[in-house]
C-alpha cells in the first residue's frame, strides 16, 4: 500500500521520519551506519539537500531538511541505501536478516517501509521542539547518557559547534 503522506510545500523545511521494515535493527555497527551516512551526504553534495538536524537510530532516522523535489531526494537516499545494505548483508552472510526483508513469493527485498512521514515546520518554536526530540531520541532509547554522546546525530553541532558525520547547516 502506498503512503498517503505528501509534501505539500516543496519550499518548506520538513521534519521527516523513515523506518526500517518491521523496525528491524539494521544499523548496529559502523559499516551499516556508513551506508546511510554516505547516501545522505551524497544528496547534500549532489542534490542540494540542506540538513538542519538529524539522528540516525538502529531502525529509523529523523531529519529536518529542505531540497528541491524533496520527495525524490528522500526516495533516492532510501533506494540507494537499501541496495547497498542488501549487498552488505549478503557479504556478511546475514541470511537471517535477509530472510526478514524478503518479499513474500519473491526473491526481492524491502529494507525501508514505504514512504516517509514529512511534517512541515512552520515556526521557530516547532523547529526547536523537533530538534530537542531528535537529539534526545538516543538518550530515550538508552543508547547513551547525553545527546552529545551519540555519534549519529547533530547534537554536537548545536551544543559544541562541531561538524558531525552528516553536514549540518544552521538556518540563517
Amino acid at each position: 500500500m502506498r503512503s498517503r503522506y505528501k509534501i505539500l510545500n516543496e519550499e518548506g523545511i520538513h521534519f521527516i521520519t523513515s523506518t526500517i521494515v518491521d523496525w528491524i535493527e539494521i544499523f548496529t555497527n559502523e559499516d551499516y551506519f556508513k551506508i546511510l551516512i554516505e547516501s545522505i551526504n551524497y544528496s547534500i553534495s549532489e542534490k542540494n539537500l540542506k540538513v538542519f538536524a538529524y539522528v540516525l537510530m538502529k531502525n529509523h532516522f529523523h531529519i529536518i531538511c529542505k531540497a528541491e523535489q524533496l520527495s525524490n531526494v528522500i526516495r533516492s537516499i532510501k533506494s540507494y541505501s537499501a541496495k547497498i545494505i542488501i549487498e552488505k548483508l549478503e557479504e556478511d552472510k546475514r541470511y537471517d536478516l535477509l530472510e526478514k526483508f524478503k518479499l513474500k513469493n519473491d526473491n526481492r527485498y524491502q529494507i525501508w517501509q514505504e514512504g516517509f512521514h514529512p511534517k512541515e515546520i512552520i515556526n521557530n518554536e516547532e523547529f526547536k521542539q523537533k530538534i530537542e526530540y531528535i537529539h534526545n531520541n538516543p538518550v530515550n532509547e538508552n543508547y547513551c547518557v547525553s545527546p552529545t554522546d551519540w555519534k549519529y546525530s547533530s547534537a554536537n553541532f548545536y551544543e559544541n559547534e562541531q561538524q558531525t558525520v552528516i553536514k549540518v547547516e544552521r538556518i540563517v
